[in-house]
């Protein structure tokens, strides 16, 4: 595994063969995936934390969805990838939606968890009101918040690790980078699915809160030819609350394109 930072990314990188660029959420960072990478042993997978969270600097200019998406897309230049399937949690697919719809020559194909198209108008609120709450000092509430209301009732009572992970992650985040970025996604619109050409994968918890089913499914609908799927009695973080068969929901599907 090799560490390298391009521009304002800093992103792992390990394997050979075809490029799977990852993308993580809000309050994520690379790691939300590593339960993944055994599936992906035949692929070179890019894990990426985005400008201001995890190990990625906060960049000077604000924090956009469209200025993550340019990172992003520079980051896979300074390394030489020409195309990749992307992977994508909850804000991450947005910002694989904007390159794909964007820069279509980039995606191979979309894999979205937890996926939305733009946040609702309370979730826009919310957002606003969790940025403030960052900057006060409240980091670890909301890490308390997020695992008491997106995370699954299942999940909490049958995978405790599951649990520390989520709220290490958000507590772990700089708060003003944090801020910052639920600004960023609070200020986030949809793009035209329709520009999307790509062969496209939704996997949402059937218990996810915060990008239910139904959200998921919406967008699926406007994507020619997406395939919408669910993970029982699991809620938005996906990929470490179900990570068995989000790995094979997702190897599954890659397997099909590369055919």
């Amino acid at each position: 595994m090799t560490t390298v930072t391009v521009g304002q990314v800093v992103a792992e990188v390990v394997g050979e063969g075809a490029a799977v660029v990852m993308i993580h959420g809000l309050g994520g960072t690379s790691n939300m995936f590593q339960p993944q990478m055994a599936a992906l042993s035949a692929y070179r997978v890019i894990r990426l934390d985005l400008p201001g969270s995890g190990r990625s600097p906060r960049p000077i200019e604000p924090l956009t969805v469209e200025g993550m998406s340019e990172a992003v897309i520079r980051a896979m230049a300074g390394m030489g990838v020409a195309a990749a399937h992307f992977v994508g949690h909850s804000m991450g697919t947005i910002v694989c939606q904007q390159i794909a719809a964007t820069q279509p020559s980039l995606v191979t194909s979309l894999a979205l968890f937890g996926a939305l198209a733009e946040p609702t108008d309370a979730t826009r609120q919310g957002l606003a009101n969790r940025a403030r709450l960052a900057r006060s000092g409240g980091v670890a509430d909301i890490a308390d918040q997020i695992v008491a209301n997106a995370i699954s009732a299942h999940t909490r009572e049958t995978s405790p690790a599951a649990v520390a992970f989520v709220r290490e992650s958000i507590t772990r985040q700089d708060p003003e980078s944090y801020a910052r970025t639920c600004e960023a996604l609070a200020k986030a619109t949809a793009v035209d699915a329709r520009r999307i050409s790509a062969p496209t994968l939704l996997v949402t918890g059937d218990a996810d809160t915060v990008n239910p089913p139904g959200v998921a499914q919406a967008l699926a609908d406007k994507i020619k030819g997406a395939v919408f799927s669910s993970l029982d009695r699991c809620g938005h973080w996906a990929t470490v609350e179900s990570p068995r068969e989000s790995s094979q929901k997702l190897a599954d599907f890659l397997r099909r394109v590369d055919r």
